[in-house]
């Protein structure tokens, strides 16, 4: 991995961690595209160390008054709104993840060293995802806000992540979005939801990886980058969608999959 690779794609890392067009499925596509030699799953997990501090840092507050919240909740049996929505990132992420593991696993062994073909699936989820979430988002009536969350909500969101863990292409965020409108979450709460609900799973998945990272100029650089870009296009789409919607990225989606079918028909 040269600089200038690591460069890039942590600048990939940091754009579409957050937006709704899949990080993995356009980590996977650049080097393809570009004629590089495919990335490790482990330098991958790295530039999500980037996103994930850009997370925590955006949302410091947030998660602050949710880990007191938590606290005061269980040790001192005082209520609380961010006592409750702690509980509900941490009650919906185990099962999430074990999801998660399970559809990574048996996907990966249909799909295998077949890299062409899972080009040709990570367009097919950029364009149907995109689909169902122009679809939703435009459909759906908003019924509830951040603060307003269930617990079933809460889960119901979690476990969407587990499809873009086993497929990808998908969007994490994209996934959990599109479930979250679905079930009448307004968009800005959506984002923020979704946001917090990938703190503790992306942190799970760099500790798992951790013995396998390589520390060298390309990994702090790549971590950097996407930290650096990650943080902007947090606060860019959480303005973003007070007012607007989903449409552009549903467009995204849809172009960027057909481009990528049309070079898999050509190669």
């Amino acid at each position: 991995m040269t600089i200038i690779q690591s460069i890039i794609l942590g600048i990939v890392q940091g754009l579409t961690e957050f937006l709704p067009i899949s990080s993995s499925g356009h980590l996977n596509l650049f080097p393809w595209i570009l004629g590089w030699q495919q990335m490790p799953d482990s330098f991958d997990v790295a530039l999500h160390i980037g996103t994930l501090l850009a997370i925590v840092i955006y949302f410091w507050k947030d998660w602050l008054g949710l880990i007191i919240g938590g606290y005061n909740q269980t040790i001192k049996k005082k209520p609380s709104t961010e006592g409750k929505i702690f509980w509900y990132i941490v009650l919906s992420t185990i099962p999430a993840g074990i999801l998660s593991l399970v559809l990574d696993k048996i996907v990966g062994k249909i799909i295998g060293d077949n890299l062409n073909l899972e080009m040709l699936l990570i367009a097919i989820a950029l364009i149907v995802l995109g689909i169902v979430l122009y679809l939703v988002d435009e459909k759906s009536k908003t019924k509830t806000d951040y603060e307003h969350i269930t617990f079933k909500q809460s889960l119901w969101i979690a476990c969407s992540q587990a499809l873009a863990a086993a497929f990808p292409g998908t969007s994490r965020s994209g996934i959990t979005m599109t479930t979250a409108r679905y079930l009448g979450v307004d968009r800005n709460s959506s984002a923020k939801y979704s946001f917090l609900l990938a703190t503790p799973i992306t942190l799970a998945a760099v500790i798992f990886d951790l013995k396998h990272f390589v520390f060298d100029a390309s990994f702090f650089i790549g971590v950097f980058t996407s930290f650096v870009v990650g943080f902007f296009v947090i606060k860019f789409l959480m303005d973003y969608l007070k007012k607007g919607s989903f449409k552009g990225f549903a467009i995204y989606r849809v172009v960027i999959g057909l481009i990528v079918i049309g070079l898999y028909l050509f190669r």
